[in-house]
């Protein structure tokens, strides 16, 4: 008899599961948002915008987990879309606060649309209690380990 590890322990695993699921409901909430003229790092900004005050570039990079260059670049394509705007700090003049528009709250809300219908996809076949409980856990599971 082996000790080797195989297929079956590691399909066994959270990590494993979670990437596996995780790429697929990456692709589909992809797709989807990608019907509405941009891409999931976009709907990830709009949603850091979205408690209503203005934040700056570097901020936002800080609060996303990526770089400041990255930030520019899909505020940049958010703002030609007319979702976003930027004023500079009164405060600092170097810094660019960003803010969204009527325009980015209606996107986002298409966007939180189109994770929704993914989720009922994902989850379809399981109890209510059973999608509330996973909700739950995976909440608590990101909030133990995401940076806030």
């Amino acid at each position: 008899m082996s000790d080797a590890k195989g297929a079956a322990a590691l399909r066994a695993t959270v990590v494993f599961n979670l990437g596996v699921l995780g790429a697929l409901a990456s692709d589909r909430f992809a797709g989807r948002v990608e019907a509405l003229g941009i891409k999931p790092k976009h709907a990830a900004l709009l949603a850091a915008l979205d408690d209503g005050s203005a934040a700056s570039q570097q901020e936002l990079a800080t609060r996303l987990g990526v770089v400041p260059s990255l930030i520019v670049a899909l505020a940049d394509q958010l703002q030609e879309l007319g979702t976003v705007e930027r004023v500079r700090d009164p405060e600092d003049r170097r810094r660019q606060m960003l803010t969204l528009t009527a325009e980015g709250r209606r996107l986002l809300a298409r966007c939180a649309e189109a994770a929704e219908a993914v989720d009922a996809d994902l989850t379809d076949g399981l109890t209510l209690a059973q999608r509330t409980a996973l909700a739950r856990h995976l909440r608590t599971l990101g909030e133990r380990q995401l940076p806030r």
